[in-house]
């Protein structure tokens, strides 16, 4: 029966060559390996040291590398950070004025934030998740019910509710290096994010032109370059750096008309992640048109 389901699988289908080669690993001695072409057997060549590509609608990993690797993941925080702040309903068209107490006194990263400026809370969500700015990440977190304690706290209450088992959370930001994961939990929070209307507005906006009294209109720009493409329909976006974390990138996209999640961490190179979620956009853009690729688990 397994040999004759194996012959009728459509080749184009990323997410069922997945599921016939789990078939083939518990039926090895009665099924014939399923061979991907010469043509697309060759694999990505990443430069992320852990990557995970995951088809959402297949529901099933396409390429794995180190995915249960614990590493620190930086700004990809400020996503948790954002579903905190949504869940609590609070006004969004509250004003929020940046302190003291928001300035990056850790890795002492610049911020055109200053102190003294005040946006709407729902401007500083758009901050943080599009420009990946600390101090409205710092300044959303202090103004939480509670305070910047009792949002950690949330925050990682919310990643146990989610099944994240290997994260954790110390911070808003994502400047401290205890903020650890994996690209599997992360797979997770990204599915999870999907609900939220306003993370994929703010993740995906291109850029904003913000007004703030006493000060000249600033833009800001999104920290992914791949949102102004037009080839590109990403769901969700963030960016991550800090010298512990290297450079990372977590996407939700639509590939050949299916859902995608793209998990790419401390990849080598100022541009190198972004290299790699072309390079994967094109190897499922292939794969998908005529041909069968093997998945890959490290």
């Amino acid at each position: 029966m397994i040999r004759k389901i194996l012959f009728l699988i459509v080749l184009g289908s990323v997410s069922t060559v997945f599921a016939v080669q789990a078939a083939q690993q518990n039926n090895s001695a009665s099924t014939p390996p399923v061979k991907a072409s010469k043509k697309y057997n060759a694999l990505p060549q990443l430069r992320s040291s852990i990557a995970l590509i995951y088809d959402e609608q297949g529901q099933v990993p396409i390429y794995s590398k180190g995915a249960d690797t614990v590493v620190p993941i930086a700004s990809i925080t400020k996503l948790m950070t954002a579903m905190v702040l949504l869940d609590a309903q609070l006004p969004m068209d509250e004003a929020i004025t940046i302190g003291e107490q928001d300035v990056d006194k850790l890795k002492h990263s610049r911020s055109r934030m200053r102190v003294g400026m005040a946006f709407t809370r729902a401007e500083m969500l758009k901050l943080a998740l599009m420009a990946s700015e600390n101090r409205a990440a710092a300044a959303l977190a202090r103004t939480f019910p509670g305070g910047e304690q009792a949002a950690i706290e949330r925050m990682n209450e919310k990643a146990r509710e989610l099944g994240m088992l290997n994260t954790r959370f110390v911070d808003a930001s994502g400047l401290n290096s205890g903020n650890l994961s994996t690209a599997r939990d992360l797979v997770k929070m990204l599915m999870a994010a999907q609900s939220y209307d306003l993370i994929h507005m703010y993740s995906t906006a291109p850029s904003h032109i913000f007004s703030v009294q006493g000060h000249r209109p600033q833009r800001f720009g999104n920290t992914n370059p791949l949102v102004k493409n037009a080839s590109w329909n990403i769901g969700i976006s963030k960016t991550g750096y800090t010298k512990e974390a290297g450079r990372c990138l977590v996407m939700q996209a639509h590939i050949t008309n299916r859902p995608i999640i793209v998990i790419l961490l401390d990849s080598y190179g100022r541009n190198s992640r972004i290299g790699d979620a072309n390079r994967i956009k094109t190897w499922i853009e292939h794969a998908s048109s005529s041909e069968r690729i093997n998945t890959v688990s490290n």
